[in-house]
């Protein structure tokens, strides 16, 4: 699509998301408001003239995009290769951090952002909050919600006349109406992004053109993105101590996996093989996805297919129930999502060895135990293809949270969300970067061996704040564990290699709000089946139903978009 395309990556943070949630209560909470008379959705924002349905590429994206201007403040140690992130390996050197905003573009305005947050939020006015204030010459008043129930929140906020000035909507939250609602309630940051115009905030410049391409909405300009890889990110994690100690092998196929599996499993003993697999089998058997449904359709032999009809995603529920039946997943995984408890204290103590995860956990289950257990080591498999030869893998789309501006912003308001944006979106080895992420040396961190280390207070004030209003290209950056950081991003780049982008590859879609819940009992079913409640046939009916209500009008709309604006990939 653009020239920087390949570089399109993650935050730096490198947050994962969550995995795709159905939106009824929200969905429920706006559709209400338009039966009773709110203008919710009843105008697409800016001039109105927006449509709400659709997608825009090609010239027409061309025309809307910021200009893009990389970064020369700082060089990467492993540079994104293959749709990776970059990667940073170095010690950090507080004393000689780069100036990537020499001058506070803030104007002292207030600023209301309402975002999900994971954990107990702090106080508005904290050291950390205060000091990135400061550090962009704008007063942000904080409404953070809680993550685990953001959804219906957004909902109810979307649906009000109280929305604040900029709201975070994660990608997996764009489900029913809210995709509307977004083109409805929100700005057009055209008039200040677009072309040279980006040039005025130049973190946000150097954002990769893939990842404000995901920020068209209704043919404008509307998201403020966090950029993420495009690589596959779901990773089969395994405890190599344990592997290494035990003299087990690396699996190249299902067959070896699951022979793999029934070596390790002894239940009398309290350790099991693995988790839940579907996510690595949905990519080791090559089902399209990439976690958005618009990523569920490719255009294979000039027809237009849908990932729940081929024969590869049956397959791969298959060989994941065939796990469950021999008794080689971890009982906890049986009890689905919304009982199960957190896996990762049995995974670190070894009672299960194999746990697919997104990349994050990598570092982040590392980093936990290495000072309880200095033997404690985690690895990541490379993907394989069910029959032992190379993968085909899909790409995600170049981002997944976008931050949106109140339409009823004025323009010194939008002004003032831009310049925290541009502070936000710095790249790692500047002091914006540092401030954003770690907070105030000696207040919220100390520098142990060349390694920003947060404490408490830290842990508890510099966390899903600020980094959720944009961020640069994708990043991995861990500097207490260099090799691990070495070891993320070069299996991203070896699995970029087997990747390929589907017809919609980070195109922005809205589909017709007839069509928004026409899938969302498939993830529950597919869950259904692989714990053995029900049956290959079940889906097989699912999705002949799938088709009569809605699926095989859909797909000809799909099609029609896709005659209009091309791929949106090679």
């Amino acid at each position: 699509m653009t020239p920087n395309a390949a570089s399109a990556s993650s935050a730096p943070s490198r947050r994962g998301s969550p995995s795709r949630r159905s939106f009824l209560a929200s969905t429920a909470v706006a559709a209400a408001a338009v039966a009773g008379g709110t203008p919710l959705l009843t105008a697409c924002g800016g001039s109105d003239k927006g449509a709400r349905e659709g997608t825009t590429s090609g010239k027409a994206a061309r025309k809307i995009l910021p200009a893009y201007v990389a970064s020369s403040v700082v060089t990467p140690d492993i540079p994104s290769r293959n749709g990776s992130s970059m990667g940073f390996t170095g010690r950090l050197d507080v004393a000689t951090l780069k100036t990537s905003v020499p001058k506070k573009l803030g104007k002292g305005g207030q600023v209301t952002v309402m975002s999900p947050f994971w954990g107990s939020p702090p106080k508005q006015n904290n050291p950390y909050y205060t000091s990135m204030n400061d550090l962009i010459g704008v007063d942000v008043r904080w409404r953070n919600q809680d993550g685990n129930t953001y959804d219906q929140k957004l909902g109810a906020v979307l649906a009000s006349s109280d929305v604040p000035d900029v709201v975070v909507v994660p990608s997996w939250n764009m489900m029913g109406k809210i995709p509307s609602a977004i083109i409805s309630k929100f700005a057009d940051l055209g008039p200040y992004l677009s072309g040279d115009r980006a040039k005025e905030y130049p973190n946000l410049a150097a954002i990769p053109s893939d990842a404000w391409q995901r920020s068209i909405f209704g043919g404008r300009l509307m998201g403020l993105p966090q950029p993420a890889p495009s690589v596959q990110t779901i990773v089969p994690l395994y405890r190599r101590d344990v592997f290494d100690k035990e003299g087990y092998e690396i699996p190249h196929s299902a067959d070896e996996f699951m022979a793999l599996c029934k070596d390790i499993t002894n239940a009398r003993a309290k350790r099991w093989a693995c988790g839940d697999m579907k996510w690595t089998a949905m990519n080791t058997f090559g089902v399209l996805g990439g976690g958005e449904k618009p990523l569920w359709w490719n255009l294979v032999d000039g027809k237009l297919i849908n990932r729940i009809e081929t024969p590869e995603y049956l397959e791969a529920i298959e060989w994941t129930r065939k796990l469950f039946a021999a008794g080689v997943v971890h009982p906890d995984f049986r009890l689905g999502k919304s009982q199960a408890t957190d896996p990762a204290p049995k995974f670190a103590a070894g009672e299960f060895l194999i746990w697919n995860n997104n990349i994050v956990h990598w570092y982040g289950q590392q980093a936990s135990q290495a000072t309880q257990n200095p033997d404690f080591k985690i690895w990541g498999m490379d993907i394989w293809n069910h029959d032992g030869g190379d993968p085909t893998l899909y790409a995600q789309n170049p981002a997944g949270i976008f931050a949106f501006v109140n339409k009823k912003a004025s323009e010194s308001v939008i002004r003032d969300v831009l310049a925290v944006a541009n502070v936000t979106a710095a790249p790692y080895g500047t002091k914006e970067w540092m401030m954003t992420n770690y907070g105030v040396e000696g207040t919220h961190y100390t520098i142990r061996n060349g390694v920003p280390v947060k404490n408490d207070k830290g842990n508890n004030e510099v966390n899903n704040a600020y980094v959720m209003v944009a961020s640069p290209a994708a990043t991995t950056a861990h500097p207490d564990l260099p090799d691990y950081t070495k070891a993320m991003v070069e299996w991203e780049q070896r699995m970029g290699a087997f990747t390929k982008k589907s017809s919609f590859w980070g195109l922005q879609i809205t589909e017709p709000s007839r069509y928004t819940n026409l899938a969302n009992d498939f993830e529950q079913l597919e869950d259904d089946i692989i714990r053995g409640h029900k049956k290959i046939g079940d889906m097989q009916q699912a999705v002949s139903d799938w088709k009569t209500k809605g699926g095989d009008k859909l797909r000809d709309w799909y099609k029609k978009l896709l005659d209009e604006n091309g791929p949106a990939a090679s």
